[in-house]
This record gives C-alpha cells, sequence and structure tokens, in this order.
C-alpha cells in the first residue's frame, strides 16, 4: 500500500505488531475512524499484556508541556487535557494521573540550559494565554529550588516550577487504554512473535512468526519500540538504547510526607525522582543510554551482515541488574534530591529501552521503499504522556495528513547519521557507553 491520496480506498486489513504507547494508541483510533469500519484490524505482541518489558510499563512517567519546542510542547499540552479528565472510568481517574508539579532545573554552562530555558519560555507563554500566571514559578537559585521541592535536597542551579505538569502511573494508563480497545469490539488480539516481514518485491504484505506462520495484511504497522531495528533497518535513523531505573522502600511516614513532592528532573545529568507510590520511590536517568550492538542480516535484504543495537531485558536475563556506573549515578541523585534517603538501598533497577532518534524526534511515516509498510517508533524516552492523543496523530499519518508542524519532524530522514546520538539537550550521563563493557564494570555496589 503506497502512501494515501485523498481518493484511495482504506485497506481491507491492517496488522499492527507492538502494544506499547504507539500501537495500543493507534489501534484504538482506528478502531473508531469511520474510514476504517469495513477493514480488519489486528495487534499482535511477542508477549501477553502488559508486556514487562516494554518502556511503557512501570510505576509512573512524566506527564509535563514542558518542551523547548514548540510543536511538542502544545501537543503534550493538549494530552493534558485529557490526563486531566478524573471522572470515574476516565483516564486521569482512579490514581492514573497526580498533578504534583515539575521542578524543571539545569546545570549553568550545561547543554541542558538551552532545553530549560526554551522550556520556561513555551510553559510561561502557555500560562499567559490560560491566564494561569501563578501557575509558573521562576527559581534563580539552588535555594529557591530546594525550598520547591520540599525534600531538604534539590539539583541544579536554576529552573523553574510548573505547577500544572505531574505524574502518571505508567501501567495503569496502559491498561485503562488497553480496555477500551477491547470494549470497541474490533480489535483482534493476537500473541505470536515476529521472525521477519514478509516481502513481494518492494511491497510488505504481511510477516512471518517464528514458529513460522505467515499472516497477511494490507497494511503493517511497525509500533515495536527499541525491537524495531531487528525487523527494518534503521542504521543512522534510530537505534535502541539502555536507560537506568533503580527503586528503594520508604515508609508510610516518608510516603505521606513525600508524596507531596513536585517531579524534580535535571536536563543537565538527565537524574530525576518522581513522587513515590505505595511506598516505592523510583530513582532514575534520562540518558544517552547504554547500546547493545548485535550482528544480524540485514531486514531490507541487501544480505549484509549488520551491527544493531537490540533490547537485553529482564526477560531474557532473569535478576538483570543495572550498570555500577548508572546505579552510582542514582546514588547520587537521592543524596542530592533527597538526602534522607542517602544510603537507603535500591531493592530493584531495571533497564527500560527507549528508540532514540538523532534529535529526539518520533518517526511516524511510510517506508520509502517498502509499500504496505508503515512505522510509529522513535519515542526518544518521551513518548508516554502523549498517550490519550498520538493515535489520533498517527491515523492522520496514515491518512496523509501529517500536522503541519510535525511534517520535517516525524518524515523519513533525508540522510543517515554516521551514529544516532539523541542531542536535543535534555541527556545526561556519557555518550558511547556499551552495556556488555558496564556490565562486566559490576552490577551492584
Amino acid at each position: 500500500m503506497p502512501p494515501p491520496t485523498p481518493s484511495s480506498p482504506p485497506p481491507r486489513s491492517i496488522l499492527i505488531i507492538g502494544t506499547g504507547v504507539f500501537g495500543l494508541s493507534t489501534a484504538h483510533s482506528l478502531s473508531l475512524h469511520p474510514q476504517y469500519t469495513n477493514t480488519t484490524l489486528t495487534l499482535l505482541d511477542r508477549q501477553p499484556f502488559p508486556p514487562p518489558d516494554s518502556s511503557s510499563i512501570d510505576t509512573s512517567r512524566i506527564i509535563r508541556a514542558d518542551y523547548s519546542s514548540p510543536a511538542y510542547a502544545s501537543l503534550a499540552a493538549a494530552a493534558q487535557s485529557y490526563w486531566r479528565h478524573s471522572h470515574p472510568g476516565e483516564l486521569g481517574a482512579e490514581g492514573r494521573y497526580s498533578e504534583s508539579g515539575l521542578v524543571l532545573v539545569a546545570d549553568k554552562g550545561s547543554v541542558g540550559e538551552g532545553y530549560v530555558r526554551g522550556s520556561w519560555e513555551n510553559v510561561s507563554r502557555m500560562a499567559r494565554e490560560g491566564e494561569d500566571v501563578d501557575g509558573v514559578q521562576f527559581l534563580g537559585s539552588k535555594g529557591e529550588i530546594e525550598r520547591a521541592v520540599g525534600t531538604g535536597g534539590g539539583s541544579g542551579d536554576w529552573g523553574y516550577l510548573n505547577r500544572r505538569s505531574g505524574w502518571a502511573d505508567a501501567e495503569g494508563g496502559m491498561r485503562w487504554l488497553r480496555k477500551k480497545v477491547e470494549e470497541t469490539g474490533r480489535v483482534k488480539f493476537l500473541q505470536k512473535e515476529v521472525q521477519e516481514l514478509v516481502k513481494e518485491g518492494e511491497r510488505v504484505v504481511g510477516m512471518k512468526t517464528t514458529t513460522g506462520e505467515v499472516l497477511n495484511a494490507d497494511l503493517v504497522i511497525l509500533a515495536t519500540g527499541a525491537w524495531t531495528g531487528k525487523l527494518v533497518n534503521l542504521n543512522g535513523i534510530a537505534t535502541a538504547t539502555g536507560q537506568v531505573l533503580t527503586y528503594l522502600d520508604i515508609t508510610a511516614e516518608e510516603q505521606e510526607r513525600l508524596g507531596k513532592m513536585p517531579v524534580l528532573l535535571n536536563m543537565s545529568t538527565g537524574l530525576f525522582i518522581i513522587p513515590p507510590v505505595n511506598q516505592l520511590l523510583k530513582v532514575a536517568r534520562h540518558a544517552y543510554g547504554y547500546s547493545n550492538p548485535v550482528k544480524i542480516v540485514d531486514p531490507d535484504g541487501s544480505g549484509q551482515s549488520i551491527s544493531v543495537s537490540l533490547p537485553r531485558t529482564a526477560v531474557d536475563e532473569p535478576g538483570q541488574w543495572v550498570p555500577v556506573e548508572g546505579e552510582a549515578a542514582c546514588r547520587q541523585a537521592l543524596r542530592e534530591m533527597i538526602p534522607s534517603l542517602a544510603d537507603r538501598p535500591f531493592i530493584k533497577s531495571r533497564i527500560c529501552w527507549y528508540t532514540d532518534t538523532p534529535n529526539g524526534d518520533f518517526l511516524i511515516t511510510y517506508h520509502p521503499t517498502f509499500s504496505g509498510l508503515f512505522l510509529t517508533t522513535g519515542g526518544s524516552g518521551h513518548g508516554y504522556k502523549f498517550l490519550p492523543v498520538i493515535g489520533d496523530r498517527i491515523v492522520d499519518v496514515i491518512n496523509g495528513r501529517c500536522p503541519e508542524e510535525f511534517k520535517e519532524k516525524w518524515g523519513w530522514p533525508k540522510e543517515r547519521v554516521e551514529r544516532v546520538v539523541t542531542e536535543d539537550g535534555s541527556r545526561g550521563g556519557r555518550a558511547g557507553l556499551m552495556l556488555d563493557e558496564e556490565m562486566r564494570k559490576g552490577s551492584r555496589l
């Protein structure tokens, strides 16, 4: 199926691979769109829902319109209006969304300063337009940051508090949307692992599972996140990077006190803390991440061997623990941000896999070579907050109507870069870390 024209008939069948944010939201939007009333919709994943190593399945995710990009800031603000719906049965109800506020900070002289400055300008403008000027407060010193956070600690040299941002129960939001998709009665769910895409010349006609079964479809939508490079050659376009998440137990008294704190995110170091839930506190890092290069045969059919970074998760390695380098960074963040918990041991950790692009932009587009193939990936660690709105935007692109402000951002890049490193001003840590090398240095402090 080539990119549609206004007169193009809808595909008779659509196969969506992946039940993360992009896949599930696309299935939901397609199921409600009148143009696809007679289209067979199938949603497939290799694991039962919710897939435990999906980047969208976790205790919490930050919900913010705090972006240096006006386009993403505006789209995130639209998503937030849905997160705030808190009537019974709506997305923001039953603890799925908490508007705790966000303290976004940077270290002087760092790349992250540009991101925070641009974000401050965007949210300040939106606050003025919404007549909510008191919702955003500039924080010009470490002392002001510490007072805004209220934990006895802080991070960064300057920043601001946005009282209209917060966090979501990530798994809870995904379960809510899965139920909404099921209620449509339009989508067939399958648990199968994809081995490869099936092609006829330069047209994708379906996929083959690891058991040899072939499933055909007029349109195949890859929403496979960090695993996408196994099915399509994305070298120089997007890559999988492993990110550090750590967790510690806290007492009921600490839960009561820290549950009222805002999210604290340092855009220079990438380190952040989200308010705890159920006496569990998460400390994590939004970083350049770890690469896990694997040799595979080029999935685009050149016959050559290529190196692709692919996820290695606790599903593959039960008992997996983050590298000592990552745990040490989270420990330092804990000491700075909540000094009273400085030496509390982490009880579990996780490597969460992003699909990074050079500018942190999503990749939502038809494949330029293989017709019948659509990609929706490249979440770059910031896709979850768009859960209530991204599906409709994806369907707009499927229908050939990409929002003007995202045509260049989401389109297939004109050139492949030599090495994908996300340089949008939001990443911390060191670039170029290899998972194997860091694991050999130790995985527990």
